[in-house]
């Protein structure tokens, strides 16, 4: 080939400059963007994007890591490391209220409310205090009536037949029985059967209430 045909470069020294560290931290797709914080793991260079307690004494202060390092540090958590049984059960108790001291709900023993209570209920004129919110007396409920008794429609009857009220007892439902049957029986009336109906009546009433073991 002729010489004039020859391929000859235009640049024949091509110097290129060799890289310097800001080069490969623009390259690094896992270097830092502004605003982002490194993993707090030893040796990674990643971004941080989620935070755990430093322990269970420090819980407002934390470990900020990537993805990958965060979910091994839960895996290995443990909140109640190095605890007995009664301090777990007992900040189980403390956790279930939030983690937030109680106070009893009552008033001191030199407070107006406490003070006012007490003269009233020494005096037999003050309100009652069910629960002993204020202390000194008042705590005791008194006890409750005794349910009335419950009768049904039959009994009821049974009772109007007697001309008796609802609260009438055993011994009087019996006595009131025994007026009637003298006073509606023909032999206590001379043969006279015109109250014989009222009899009937009577005997099943008094039938009635002693099947439902009011007599």
């Amino acid at each position: 080939m002729a010489a004039a045909f020859q391929y000859r470069p235009r640049f024949i020294d091509i110097r290129v400059r060799p890289p310097g560290p800001e080069d490969d931290a623009r390259d690094d797709v896992n270097s830092l963007k502004p605003g982002e914080r490194a993993c707090d793991h030893p040796g990674c260079r990643t971004a941080a994007t989620a935070r755990a307690p430093k322990s269970r004494d420090m819980l407002q202060e934390h470990y900020w890591f990537c993805q990958p390092h965060a979910a091994d540090y839960n895996r290995n958590w443990n909140f109640f490391a190095g605890m007995s049984d009664a301090e777990i059960r007992l900040r189980m108790e403390r956790s279930a209220l939030g983690d937030r001291p109680t106070w009893d709900f009552k008033a001191g023993k030199n407070s107006r409310e406490a003070a006012a209570a007490s003269r009233g209920f020494a005096s037999g004129t003050g309100y009652r205090d069910p629960f002993d919110l204020f202390g000194k007396g008042g705590g005791a409920v008194p006890p409750a009536a005794a349910p009335g008794r419950r009768l049904g429609k039959i009994e009821r009857a049974a009772l109007a037949d007697l001309d008796l009220d609802e609260d009438a007892d055993a011994a009087r439902i019996r006595v009131r029985y025994t007026e009637l049957v003298k006073l509606c029986h023909p032999d206590a009336n001379g043969g006279d059967r015109s109250a014989e109906t009222k009899l009937q009546r009577t005997i099943r009433a008094y039938q009635v209430l002693r099947k439902a073991k009011m007599a």
